[in-house]
């Protein structure tokens, strides 16, 4: 009779630990901060659910919340199949590899807030190169510091930018592990191109490209640091999406309680969401 040695949990145990407790103690925290109302000197009085009252109720809050959702959904609709799409022409053999490879990871590498910078000067309609060449060369009147539709092409373009890759590469190793045995078959039953994708990538990508969804959805979802650097959630309110409204009633305004109670809506909003898409995406394989 085969037993399984358990002793590697002794290793894991610890972790978990760390990280539980990493994350415990500030949901707690924010949990603690959600119910509770203070005037300050560390005083706190009871508020029961008023602040999540208030937060659902507000109009602020649903504007805040339904440019989230477009940011994410328009991220969604652009990385996924451009993704896919730069990941088909790929090459699968040669010395281009690893080229393609290194030049897909250089965007991830790169901290959030410098991308932000980066974009900044990008885009500025004087000095930037890519405002510069949309004023003077295509005669396009671009300036994202005050039309609310430049700041929202700026920002997604440089979501695009800074996370396709993450899209390419986890749907390239998805191709990369399809046997050889597929492509031959399909050539020798003289199918074209889309039916190969249709039938046969595709299906093989199914599980990569649940997890590029889910990734992309919780990233786009909780961005903060690349458009606040960007924008700062302008002009106007015209960028301000949930994150950026989030840290200002915290820190700008200093209300600790419908702060809290925001960010634990945004919480379940994000749980809610991801397992639905997961739900969604693996009921095929479930099947």
């Amino acid at each position: 009779m085969r037993t399984e040695n358990q002793r590697a949990w002794l290793f894991v145990i610890p972790v978990l630990l760390l990280v539980a407790f990493n994350a415990l103690v500030p949901l707690m925290t924010v949990v603690n901060y959600s119910v509770q109302e203070t005037f300050g000197n560390n005083v706190f009085f009871w508020h029961g659910v008023g602040w999540f009252q208030d937060v659902l109720r507000s109009p602020r809050f649903h504007e805040a919340l339904a440019r989230q959702l477009l940011f994410t959904t328009l991220i969604l609709l652009i990385e996924i199949p451009l993704g896919v799409a730069i990941a088909l022409a790929m090459p699968r053999s040669g010395p281009w590899v690893s080229v393609c490879l290194v030049l897909m990871a250089l965007p991830l590498l790169i901290p959030w807030n410098v991308v932000g910078a980066m974009w900044n000067i990008f885009a500025l309609p004087d000095i930037g190169l890519m405002g510069y060449a949309l004023n003077t060369w295509f005669g396009i009147d671009f300036n994202y510091t005050r039309d609310p539709v430049a700041a929202w092409f700026t920002i997604i373009l440089m979501d695009v930018w800074h996370w396709t890759s993450l899209v390419v590469l986890l749907a390239y190793a998805g191709l990369v592990s399809i046997p050889d045995a597929y492509y031959q078959a399909a050539k020798i039953d003289g199918a074209r191109p889309w039916a190969v994708f249709r039938h046969i990538q595709l299906p093989k990508m199914n599980r990569v490209l649940t997890i590029a969804v889910l990734l992309r959805f919780m990233d786009s979802f909780n961005i903060y640091t690349e458009v606040s650097v960007l924008t700062g959630g302008g002009p106007g309110n015209s960028t301000t999406l949930l994150s950026i409204d989030l840290v200002k009633i915290a820190l700008g305004q200093f209300d600790l309680g419908p702060a809290a109670a925001m960010s634990l809506i945004y919480f379940l909003v994000t749980l809610l969401v991801s397992w639905v898409f997961f739900t969604v995406m693996t009921r095929g394989d479930q099947q």
